[in-house]
Formats: structure tokens, sequence, C-alpha cells
């Protein structure tokens, strides 16, 4: 695989705000829990002070383990932007609309995108795991992006994006 083969993934489909609620936390979620340990405790602190330390818990463990389904399994490693970036990179739309399609009990469509990340074998497992995640993200009752839009300044160290 060349190396523009392997950063097709990472082509900017969009931007982050026009995400929905469910997807958009998807993304930002797979990008902090992919940045490093201290960005995981981050991640474990907002669903456990969201959904109480069983359940915050048990989401974390889902997404872990989906996590780690995909880079072990994957058909190549997902792409991603950084953290604060505002685009939208093509394996994350990919990641995004997979766990909404989980979440909504869209099944078969889950699967068919379980497809595109992993070997055919674990999808049904990726699959069940993003349904779990995504419903704990739904339970959080989070904000999609557009609505937060102008809600606060815009400072020159928010507008930077690094690809």
């Amino acid at each position: 695989m060349t190396s523009a083969e392997c950063q097709r993934g990472g082509t900017p489909v969009g931007f982050i705000t026009e995400l929905g609620s469910i997807e958009a936390a998807s993304v930002i979620y797979l990008r902090l829990w992919c940045n490093g340990p201290n960005s995981q405790t981050d991640v474990l602190k907002d669903f456990v002070s969201s959904l109480g330390a069983s359940q915050g818990e048990r989401a974390i463990n889902a997404f872990e383990e989906l996590c780690r389904l995909c880079a072990q399994y994957g058909r190549r490693p997902l792409m991603r932007h950084t953290v604060n970036c505002k685009c939208l990179g093509a394996d994350e739309a990919c990641f995004a609309n997979f766990i909404s399609a989980a979440t909504d009990g869209n099944r078969n469509d889950a699967m068919l995108i379980a497809t595109l990340l992993v070997r055919p074998d674990v999808a049904p497992l990726i699959t069940e795991l993003a349904a779990n995640f995504g419903l704990a993200l739904r339970r959080m009752n989070l904000c999609a992006p557009k609505d937060l839009m102008g809600t606060e300044p815009i400072t020159s160290s928010q507008t930077t994006t690094i690809h």
C-alpha cells in the first residue's frame, strides 16, 4: 500500500459541525481515545460523570473493546484528524455513520459498514459494541455541534486546523 493509499481515509469530507450529536461525539471520543492515556482518562470521566460509575464504566468498556477490535482486525488503520480539528475525515465519517446506524437499530446497515472497517467475522462483534456505546452516548443527552455554534467567542487557538 502506498503512502497516498494509507492516508486516503484522512481526506476531509466535511466538518464536525455538520454531524448530529451521536455522530460528532463518536468521532470526538475516537480522537480522544487514540490520543493517549491522559485523554482516555478524560473520556472515562465524561462517561462516569454523565452516566454514573457503573453505566459509565460499561460504556467505556464497550468503546475500548470496539477500538481494540478495530485496531486488531481492521482492514487498515483508521485515519483520524487531531482532536481539535474542525474537519471530518473519510474514515471518521464512516465510523460516525457506523455508530449511528448501530445505535438506531439499523443492524443490516451497521453490519455492512462494519465490514468496511474490519474482517467480516468480526463485524457482528463490533456492531454490538457500537450499539452499546451509541446508546450510552444517547443517554448522555449531548448537543450536536451545530447547536453550540456561536455560544462562545472564537480565539485564534480554536481556528487552527491541523490534519
